[in-house]
C-alpha cells in the first residue's frame, strides 16, 4: 500500500518551520499487515508537544521518521490473528503499545510496558519493523503509530475501539491529551472531592488536567499560564481561578488563593520553571505531579530534608497512569454525557500540507490542539 505521509529526515532545523520545512509530505509504502497488525485509515491526527520535541530535536529519535501519535481512524485491513477489531471499526490510537506479558502489564501498569517502550525508542512496531519504506529506504515509526499520514500500520495492541458516531476530531484527543491530562488528575495525583489543585501550563494536557480535576470534584482549581486566551478557556471548562504567569508573583498568588498551598500541583508546562513553581505551591503533605518531558539534559534539585520534614510527594505521570482499554471508553462516556467537554480543546483544524506552519503555531503556544483532518 502507498499513501501520503509527513516525513522528517532531520531534527533541529531553524525556525520558522514554514521556511525551513523540516517535514515533507511524501509517498511512503507499507506491506500488508502481518500477524497481529492492523492498517488504519487515519481520519484525524492532533499535534502534541511531544511531536514538537521530535521536530526540534529535544528528544532523540531514529531518522527518517513519520511523527504523529494522537489520532483516530477506521480499520482498513487486519492481519492474521487479529481479534479485537475488524475492517470498518472506528478506533483511537494509543502511543504506547502494551504487550500484556511483561511484569508491568501483568501488575496492571501498562503505561510502563518494557517491550512497548523499547519498540518505540527503536522506531519500530511491537510486532517488528520498521515497516515503512520510502524509495526503498526504511522509515521509522513514531510511538508505534506515525499518524501524520493517510494510513497507519500499527500493532493490534496500539488501538482501542470507539463508538462509530464519535466525531474523529474529538476522538483523536482521547489517545494522548485526555489520558495524559485527565488521567494525571484522577489517577497519578488521585485528586479527591473538595481538594485544591493548581495546574501549570494550559496546553492540551494541562487543560485536560483541569477537566480531570473537575471530574474528580476538586473544590478549587487554579489555572496558571501566560496566555490570556488559554486562561479564559480554562475558566470556561471549570477552573475557579486563573493566574497569568507573566503578570503576577505566581507562587505568592497561588498560596494566597489556596490558603498556604494546594493539595495537588500538576505541572504540564514542559519547563523547569513551571515544575519549580508547582513544587513551591504544594502544601505540607501535598503532592506535586509532572507530565513534562523536558530536554534530557535539564535537571532540577531540591532539599531532601524539606521533602521529609514536610511529608511531600513528588510524582511523574506517564499516560496519566491510565489503562487505555478501560479509561478511553470511560472518558468518552463522560464526554458524551457533557461532563468532560473535550471538544473545547480543539482550536484549529487543518490539512496535512499545512503541518510545518502548524508546528510554528505550536512552538509559539498560539493554539491548544490543532487537528489534521484527512
Amino acid at each position: 500500500m502507498k499513501f501520503k505521509a509527513a516525513v522528517l529526515r532531520q531534527a533541529g532545523l531553524s525556525r520558522p518551520y514554514a521556511t525551513s520545512r523540516p517535514l515533507a509530505v511524501e509517498t511512503v509504502e507499507v506491506p500488508p499487515p502481518a500477524a497481529g497488525e492492523v492498517v488504519v485509515a487515519v481520519k484525524a491526527a492532533s499535534l502534541c508537544h511531544s511531536d514538537l520535541s521530535v521536530v526540534n530535536g529535544d528528544r532523540a529519535w531514529p531518522m527518517p521518521i513519520v511523527p504523529g501519535h494522537e489520532a483516530a481512524g477506521i480499520v482498513e485491513e487486519v492481519g492474521p490473528g487479529v481479534q479485537s477489531v475488524k475492517p470498518g471499526d472506528h478506533v483511537a490510537l494509543i502511543f504506547l503499545t502494551q504487550c500484556g506479558e511483561c511484569e508491568h502489564c501483568i501488575e496492571g501498569r501498562p503505561s510502563l510496558c518494557a517491550r512497548g517502550t523499547q519498540a518505540n525508542r527503536e522506531g519500530r512496531l511491537l510486532t517488528g519493523g520498521p515497516r515503512l519504506r520510502l524509495d526503498g529506504q526504511a522509515v521509522h515509526h513514531h510511538m508505534g503509530l506515525s499518524a501524520f499520514a493517510e494510513y497507519a500500520l500499527v500493532s493490534e495492541k496500539s488501538l482501542v475501539k470507539i463508538p462509530d458516531d464519535l466525531p474523529f476530531v474529538e476522538a483523536s484527543l482521547f489517545g494522548c491529551a485526555i489520558m495524559c491530562g485527565a488521567g494525571t488528575a484522577l489517577y497519578s495525583a488521585g485528586v479527591r472531592p473538595g481538594q485544591t489543585v493548581a495546574v501549570f501550563g494550559l496546553g492540551g494536557v494541562g487543560l485536560a488536567a483541569v477537566l480531570g480535576a473537575v471530574t474528580a470534584g476538586a473544590g478549587r482549581i487554579i489555572a496558571v499560564d501566560p496566555s490570556e486566551s488559554k486562561l479564559a478557556l480554562a475558566r470556561s471548562i471549570g477552573a475557579s481561578d486563573c493566574i497569568n504567569s507573566e503578570s503576577a508573583d505566581v507562587v505568592a498568588a497561588v498560596r494566597e488563593l489556596s490558603r498556604g498551598g494546594v493539595d495537588h500541583a500538576i505541572d504540564a508546562s514542559s519547563s523547569l520553571g513551571g515544575f519549580g513553581n508547582a513544587f513551591e505551591v504544594t502544601r505540607r503533605g501535598g503532592c506535586t505531579v509532572t507530565t513534562s518531558l523536558t530536554h534530557p539534559s535539564l535537571h532540577f534539585s531540591f532539599p531532601v530534608a524539606r521533602i521529609v520534614a514536610e511529608a511531600r510527594t513528588i510524582k511523574c505521570s506517564y499516560i496519566g497512569s491510565c489503562v487505555p482499554g478501560r479509561d478511553i471508553p470511560a472518558f468518552i462516556r463522560l464526554y458524551r454525557q457533557g461532563r468532560m467537554p473535550v471538544d473545547k480543546l480543539v482550536t484549529r483544524t487543518l490539512k496535512l500540507d499545512q503541518i510545518n506552519e502548524a508546528f510554528d503555531a505550536l512552538s509559539d503556544a498560539r493554539e491548544v490542539r490543532q487537528v489534521i483532518v484527512f
